[in-house]
């Protein structure tokens, strides 16, 4: 048997755009939910949440 390796943290591009948008439109909705339920906790993990919403959200606009 031979040795595979993997790269870890390799990205897959995405040639579909319409599959791309969707992903990152779920991503947007998913850390909006997540910020959101921490809003009132004043973490830092609300506000990190929080900036990765809205760059998906730049990310969409600019798309």
């Amino acid at each position: 048997m031979e040795n595979q390796y993997c790269k870890v943290g390799s990205v897959k591009p995405m040639n579909n755009e319409e599959q791309s948008i969707a992903i990152i439109e779920y991503l947007y909705q998913s850390f909006t939910d997540k910020s959101r339920n921490l809003e009132y906790a004043n973490t830092k993990l609300g506000e990190f949440f929080k900036s990765k919403a809205q760059k998906f959200e730049k990310l969409l606009n600019e798309l």
